[in-house]
């Protein structure tokens, strides 16, 4: 009730007070604003309505400390999250791997079919969520401002269409040399600024890709 809209499709919900996102959105909000909020958890399928299949999803600056995006069966059309600003250390993108052909296979091959950005920047995060793979059409994650202090070879494994990676202010020492294996075919984007790495430490993981990296410190 507090909610106004902006124009037929974009929904804003921000600064209500709220502490949960609406389990009867309107299917016309393609884009829905639910910052600055005291939102603590987003349960994607439980009790919401299906027919609500927003492109642009806003959860920043709430109270969320865990979320799972694997039951988000209905964000099929969603292109861009943002996280921002939130206490998230445990973000969930994978799920135990199914048998190849069944029906949760290609319920895994689907999950956020669409999103391109993925923000989770000033969280409390300590690793690269895993499962950034299963998205399939994401091409820009923000994880800058959080606690992370390595990169493994897994972290960004499947990530083809990645093209902006920012891990801006972490507490990353070191990147393991495959890490960034799979990108090496594009133009990226990586932005290594303000963390603990030596630059003949990068030199050695990164000399085999064409990618843009920023090591500077402002």
């Amino acid at each position: 009730s507090h909610c106004w809209w902006e124009g037929e499709s974009s929904l804003n919900c921000s600064f209500t007070g709220t502490s949960a996102v609406p389990e009867d959105v309107s299917q016309n909000a393609l884009t829905a604003d639910f910052s600055y909020n005291a939102i603590e958890s987003f349960l994607c399928p439980a009790g919401r309505n299906e027919d609500w299949r927003p492109k642009h999803l806003n959860l920043s600056n709430n109270m969320i400390s865990e979320l799972s995006l694997t039951a988000c069966r209905n964000l099929g059309a969603l292109e861009t999250l943002n996280l921002d600003g939130n206490a998230i250390h445990n973000l969930t993108l994978d799920v135990p791997a199914p048998t190849c052909g069944s029906d949760e296979y290609r319920k895994v091959e689907g999950l956020l079919p669409a999103l391109k950005v993925l923000s989770v920047e000033r969280n409390h995060l300590h690793s690269v969520p895993r499962g950034l793979g299963l998205l399939q059409s994401l091409q820009t994650v923000r994880m800058s401002s959080n606690s992370i202090r390595h990169i493994e070879p897994e972290d960004f494994q499947n990530c083809s269409q990645l093209r902006d990676v920012s891990l801006r202010n972490n507490e990353i020492t070191t990147i393991h040399p495959d890490a960034f294996r799979e990108l090496s075919t594009l133009q990226v984007v990586l932005d290594l600024r303000d963390n603990s790495l030596t630059t003949p430490h990068l030199l050695i993981s990164l000399n085999f890709f064409q990618l843009e990296v920023d090591l500077s410190n402002d």
